[in-house]
């Protein structure tokens, strides 16, 4: 593509979004740390999802040094409900580096900034340009759809062979002189217009331009290679009550909502009812020598459907007579404070039922 061409693109982009941009509180500022924030918040989450969650995460933590100086499970809990929790985790470390590596003092190199815990390319990218309006391509998911169609580009965009092309392709188009405004020019027109689906090409600014409209193959791009097989997992919770208290354990290990706080539980390679689970080990174990067991089944086969993994999750309340060695080490808290703990969504569809929000 001729260099002429290039400006006459991002020229029209430049002047659509001047006039169908939203207004976004994080486009109002050049704070590389409310950028970041945002930035985060909406890789896996809706804009209009992640609007409260984001004012609500600033006014709690508006700087780097608010954020750095709390505690993970606060952060977590301030996160609660937008899932994918590592990258809450990995925010509260860099804020530490932060700290440690630049005096508090968010690092405007593109380098620097790249290398701070859970910042990626796409997103120390845009950091730098929106903050300090430098010449570096922000290649989100929006922005790969509209490159994908506008050159009819045949190469998987979630493979390293993609990601460099496309990475090429934005760097291209991109005028220089306004590196900001460009990038967020073009995330704008594929969250508004170039929509996965449906696009309504024929209001498009780029239509002249784009290959796909063109030979009337829009809805054929982006190209993705095969995805993973999901798998299924099945849980089965159980509310344990002794002397009116709560039992809850704190995930640790290096798996799905590392941080968060869960009843205690037992995974099973396949669904189960609970006569047949009480003959496993593992249930056992945990209710060994406990007395008397007063058992309600609560929810039953509740589908959670993550990135590759579908959970299936059965809840059971459960009154003990007495402690034994497997449950001392869980964390026992009265019920009146379990909102100040952060859960899973999973969780919350079975804390919901017992306020009473969810039916029978």
């Amino acid at each position: 593509m001729i260099n002429g061409k290039s400006l006459a693109i991002s020229d029209l982009l430049g002047k659509w979004y001047d006039q169908n941009r939203r207004l976004l509180p994080w486009r109002e500022s050049t704070d590389p740390y409310i950028i970041w924030v945002s930035e985060i918040i909406l890789q896996q989450t809706r804009v209009a999802q992640g609007l409260d969650y984001f004012n609500r995460f600033i006014c709690r933590f508006p700087n780097v040094v608010s954020l750095a100086a709390a505690d993970e499970d606060e952060v977590l809990k301030y996160w609660e409900g937008l899932g994918y929790y590592s990258r809450a985790r990995n925010m509260h470390a860099a804020a530490k580096e932060m700290m440690d590596r630049f005096d508090g003092v968010f690092p405007s190199r593109y380098e620097d900034v790249l290398s701070l815990k859970g910042i990626g390319e796409y997103t120390a990218a845009a950091i730098v340009s929106f903050a300090w309006n430098k010449p570096y391509p922000v290649v989100d998911g929006n922005v790969y759809r509209v490159l994908a169609r506008l050159f009819a580009e045949e190469t998987p965009i979630d493979n390293l062979k993609g990601k460099k092309l496309f990475y090429a392709l934005a760097a291209e188009l991109m005028n220089s002189r306004y590196p900001a405004h460009h990038n967020q020019a073009m995330m704008e027109l594929g969250a508004l217009q170039c929509v996965p689906r449906n696009p309504d090409c024929g209001i498009c600014p780029l239509k002249d331009h784009c290959v796909a409209f063109a030979l009337g193959k829009v809805d054929l791009y982006p190209v993705k290679q095969s995805l993973k097989k999901s798998r299924n997992r099945y849980l089965h919770y159980f509310y344990i009550i002794h002397h009116g208290k709560l039992l809850l354990s704190r995930r640790e290990k290096q798996d799905i909502w590392k941080g968060l706080y869960e009843f205690p539980n037992i995974e099973t390679k396949e669904q189960m009812d609970f006569e047949n689970l009480q003959s496993t080990t593992d249930f056992q174990r945990m209710f060994d020598d406990t007395g008397r067991l007063d058992i309600i089944p609560e929810l039953s086969n509740v589908k959670h459907v993550l990135t590759h993994q579908v959970l299936f999750a059965t809840f059971y309340k459960i009154q003990i007579e007495r402690m034994n060695e497997a449950l001392q080490h869980y964390l026992q808290i009265i019920p009146e404070n379990i909102d100040l703990y952060a859960f899973p969504r999973l969780i919350h569809i079975y804390l919901d039922k017992l306020k009473g929000n969810l039916p029978d």
